[in-house]
């Protein structure tokens, strides 16, 4: 239940995220040194893909997608997927994801037997999802004070 299912490389810095039950853990790539968790998913993760603009996904078992920003392991979005009409509820997973090409657009392979592409909110602004800097704050406080 705590084995690895996932990985993912961005092409600009030498680390990698690995996905396991309900966390993600961000590696220095040159020596394997662990640098941060992510945490934030009540699930088992199955894919995680990252795109040039840092924007990391992490998707599970349940059908839940968080969005992350790489560097700092901010989860600045949450949302989940819908099984297809006809579906059982155990068929809301994601067992693959890939950003495209230009980084706007997410492919998810899923347990309902379908492939969908996502796209950016293009109206979304800072107004329509503001960034919960006091939430955040105090969420890595926490985690500082529970490494040492």
């Amino acid at each position: 239940k705590k084995s690895v299912r996932a990985l993912a490389m961005p092409s600009f810095e030498n680390t990698f995220v690995s996905g396991a039950a309900d966390t993600l853990k961000k590696w220095q790539g040159r020596d394997g040194r662990f640098i941060k968790n992510f945490t934030g998913h009540k699930a088992v993760v199955n894919a995680l893909a990252v795109n040039d603009d840092g924007v990391l996904l992490s998707a599970a078992d349940n059908g839940t997608m968080n969005f992350w920003d790489y560097n700092t392991g901010y989860n600045f979005q949450k949302t989940e997927t819908v099984a297809q009409p006809g579906s059982l509820d155990a068929e809301n997973g994601i067992y693959a994801a890939e950003f495209d090409g230009t980084g706007t657009r997410l492919v998810t392979g899923e347990a309902d037997k379908t492939i969908k592409i996502w796209k950016e909110d293009e109206e979304a602004s800072e107004l329509s999802h503001p960034v919960d800097m006091a939430g955040w704050r105090k969420k890595c406080l926490a985690e500082a004070k529970q490494r040492y």
